[in-house]
């Protein structure tokens, strides 16, 4: 095996994937299992979640499916205990669930923003305070928190969204301020829109779509697998000096 590879393999290594039944979240999980790790896919589609652990087996790596709701506060530390009893310890944790309410500002409903504030960032914060125990034990341990361009510039109409990744981005830096003496990383992967159901469902028609391409010097929106490769990369010993961070895969939306 060439050395390069040997710094993305993550051989022997079991990694907790939240929103793992759509886009990617699903992504993710095949992703990571190619590279070698073990999964523990979190959410709660059930159909959806027996879909990802045949394709994860279907890699020979091990696959535990776990359903759990991350708008609950009992739902994420439910499903890092879930997780810890079928692997004993997890490596890599990618809080990749997420919802999207969107409205203006003046018409956005109070439930909705408490809604997205549970599920976009307390459940990662959550997820992580169960994990991270066992990370500093081992003194090791990746998290990947995924973001959005909407959490570094405004969007129009992202008022909960927005905030909501914002501050994922700021608690992405105090995890790492706390916890990097662990040899522990802490990321945040920041893009733009990517053809999720939850993207087209928001972004899909071409009168709300295009004119947020026009915007993209790449001039097109993102795929799953483009976003997965990031995340393999910042689980891998290949990231092991970059912490802290907002990474923005956004076409150079935020270049303009």
């Amino acid at each position: 095996m060439p050395e390069w590879t040997k710094r993305f393999a993550l051989d022997g290594k079991t990694a907790v994937v939240t929103g793992a039944t759509k886009g990617i979240g699903i992504e993710a999980c095949k992703v990571l299992a190619d590279a070698g790790a073990d999964i523990a896919a979190v959410g709660r589609d059930k159909d959806g979640l027996a879909e990802v652990k045949a394709a994860v087996e279907s890699k020979g790596r091990r696959c535990v499916a776990i359903a759990a709701d991350m708008a609950t506060a009992d739902g994420p530390e439910r499903a890092a205990k879930d997780a810890l009893t079928a692997f004993g310890a997890i490596d890599i944790l990618v809080n990749n669930a997420g919802i999207a309410l969107i409205d203006p500002l003046l018409e956005a409903k109070v439930a909705d923003w408490d809604m997205t504030m549970a599920v976009n960032l307390r459940a990662p914060w959550l997820l992580a305070k169960a994990l991270v125990p066992g990370m500093i034990q081992k003194r090791r341990g990746k998290i990947i928190n995924i973001s959005s361009q909407a959490g570094v510039v405004g969007l129009e109409a992202h008022g909960a969204y927005a905030a909501s990744k914002g501050g994922l981005n700021m608690l992405t830096k105090v995890m790492c301020v706390e916890w990097a003496k662990h040899n522990i990383q802490i990321n945040s992967v920041c893009p733009t829109v990517i053809l999720t159901p939850m993207g087209e469902q928001v972004w899909g028609k071409p009168e709300k779509g295009d004119p947020m391409k026009a915007k993209i010097p790449a001039a097109r929106f993102g795929k799953p697998v483009e976003v997965a490769d990031m995340i393999l990369y910042l689980a891998s010993s290949a990231s092991d000096l970059v912490n802290g961070q907002d990474i923005l895969i956004d076409g150079g939306y935020t270049a303009v």
